[in-house]
């Protein structure tokens, strides 16, 4: 039985683990590597530590889908908007721009939903907490290291983390990737942003005439949104839940500080923002380092397959571009590098 491990349990990681599942001639043993305490990427959806109920998205908001991909992704739309995971963005965004023919969704469980449903697809063992370190040829066969417990074989590894993750690894790999494909990996860039989440009490009332803004007037505040205003959710059991998203320069400025300097920051502009704001019952805030692709590594077309026997393949929106239909793109071109070899 083939033995692959998918690093990331982002969407293009998620994806590829259902997508191998449905295409890929069995026996395959799918395994999924994730760095974080949870899956998602940066598709995740915080919970009040209080109420599992309250959640937050704290990374991508909502699936902008054009005409283009409207057609070419048809079945992966009909598919989560059959079962509920997507359904079209009604609730007024003070600020979008939209373009003729395009369609907006929310996701009502929250943009990791998502991801979950994929990685349900899969049956793929998902293990969280396993920070890839080191991978190693072994008998024709990848030692792929974590930082804790032994090391493990795989015959195919397939790596979907952030292109500076995957320049940082230890061991042969970094011998097995050529200089023209060093240089491209290096030229891949992403911008930085902080994002908050702001839980309260149920009955709290956020009196605003919209489920989201875009602000242009702030050093700090770029984005925010009341998640269940944004999902068209209301419940009196459940009390609302804010996410704000900062400006690039604002994120790159404080990348480095400790994030309750940065919560404490982010809070004094907000108060300037949506001034006379309830008090929290609690907040999260997460770092994106790695927010979104501001420059694609050229000419890979989804992925970069750097070892043939045995397989090793780079995908994500490092290859295609930040939204959902990058990742779908580039986890349909690691399939296809991965059918060739299998």
């Amino acid at each position: 039985m083939a033995r692959v491990l998918i690093v990331g349990a982002g969407l293009t990681g998620s994806l590829c683990a259902a997508l191998l599942r449905k295409e890929a001639p069995p026996p395959v043993h799918l395994t999924v590597w994730e760095e974080a305490g949870d899956s998602g990427g940066r598709m995740m959806t915080a919970r009040s530590p209080y109420n599992p109920q309250s959640t937050v998205d704290l990374g991508a908001q909502y699936i902008t889908c054009t005409p283009h991909y409207a057609q070419q992704h048809q079945s992966f739309y009909d598919d989560l908007l059959a079962l509920g995971i997507l359904k079209p963005l009604t609730s007024p965004i003070e600020g979008m721009v939209m373009k003729e023919g395009d369609c907006n969704f929310v996701a009502p469980q929250g943009v990791s939903s998502i991801i979950k449903h994929y990685l349900k697809e899969s049956g793929a063992d998902v293990c969280f907490r396993h920070r890839v370190t080191q991978v190693n040829l072994r008998n024709d066969k990848w030692e792929v290291s974590k930082d804790t417990g032994p090391p493990e074989q795989f015959d195919i590894v397939v790596l979907t983390m952030p292109v500076p993750r995957i320049l940082q690894l230890q061991g042969d790999i970094a011998n097995l990737i050529s200089e023209c494909q060093r240089r491209q990996l290096e030229s891949v860039s992403y911008s930085s942003r902080y994002a908050l989440g702001l839980f309260y009490e149920a009955g709290t009332k956020i009196d605003v005439p919209w489920a989201g803004q875009y602000i242009t007037s702030n050093p700090c505040v770029r984005f925010s949104s009341i998640d269940n205003k944004k999902r068209n959710i209301e419940s009196s059991e459940v009390g609302p839940s804010l996410v704000v998203h900062t400006t690039v320069p604002f994120g790159v400025t404080h990348l480095e500080h400790g994030t309750e300097d940065v919560q404490g920051l982010i809070f004094q502009q907000l108060e300037g923002v949506l001034p006379g704001l309830p008090r929290p019952v609690a907040t999260q805030c997460q770092k994106w380092r790695h927010s979104q692709v501001t420059n694609a590594a050229a000419n890979f077309h989804g992925q970069l397959t750097l070892h043939l026997k045995p397989f090793l393949v780079c995908g994500g929106d490092a290859f295609t571009q930040s939204n959902f239909d990058g990742c779908v793109t580039s986890a349909r071109c690691v399939l296809e590098a991965l059918k060739n070899h299998i």
